[in-house]
């Protein structure tokens, strides 16, 4: 019954030609509708593809250029200093910072039983890094441990202490080496070493000294 119904269904009359369209002209028909289907949805799934990207980068950039209010890490090395005293000789140095420097980090580590490294991190005005380590408790070996195999280039005396220079500023890789400078004042070795330049590293010297001068009543 059904394959009669179909057999008999009339030929569909397209209106621009004003009679009913051949079987070859509705396979051209259906043919296109199926290729302008497949473009609608090729050029949708673009545009969707599109916008989805346009929504990562956005995201990207809000993340890369949102403000950092956080402030800057500011640590009372004095303090730390005074609580880290008990029992230690000699004492731990606490340099009064010019102006415009602050320390980020200030900690006591201990090496091993016997030795101890007084550790001040340090930020300067022109935003360099210099560390100030003082070993408690150590032989000569602890220039060593921290400037490994560098070698001397130089030496200066400021304000009565004299300094041993390694500058390694021309190496490929000098880190937070790059300039050292290191003493032996009574039982205590001292390095400073950091990115920061000479005229830093004089002024912090400086005040390493007065501090040392204060200790010792001078």
């Amino acid at each position: 019954m059904s394959l009669q119904n179909d057999r008999s269904k009339p030929a569909r009359i397209v209106a621009e030609l004003g009679r009913p369209e051949t079987p070859d002209e509705t396979a051209a028909r259906k043919a296109e509708n199926s290729r302008a289907h497949r473009a609608n949805q090729t050029t949708r799934n673009l545009i969707l593809a599109l916008l989805a990207s346009l929504a990562i980068v956005l995201c990207t950039v809000l993340v890369v250029i949102r403000p950092n209010n956080t402030a800057p890490t500011t640590v009372d090395y004095k303090t730390v200093a005074a609580q880290a005293q008990s029992g230690i000789k000699p004492t731990l140095v606490a340099p009064e910072l010019p102006k415009g420097w602050r320390a980020n980090d200030a900690q006591l580590k201990q090496e091993d039983e016997n030795a101890q490294t007084w550790y001040i991190g340090l930020l300067t005005p022109k935003q360099q890094f210099i560390a100030v380590e003082e070993g408690v408790g150590t032989t000569d070996a602890f220039f060593g441990s921290l400037l490994g195999k560098a070698q001397p280039t130089g030496a200066v005396t400021i304000d009565g202490i004299r300094w041993t220079v390694y500058n390694q500023r021309g190496a490929a890789n000098p880190g937070n080496f790059g300039y050292s400078l290191t003493a032996t004042v009574d039982e205590a070795r001292y390095v400073l070493h950091g990115s920061a330049d000479n005229a830093e590293f004089r002024e912090l010297a400086g005040s390493i000294a007065a501090d040392l001068g204060a200790a010792h009543g001078n």
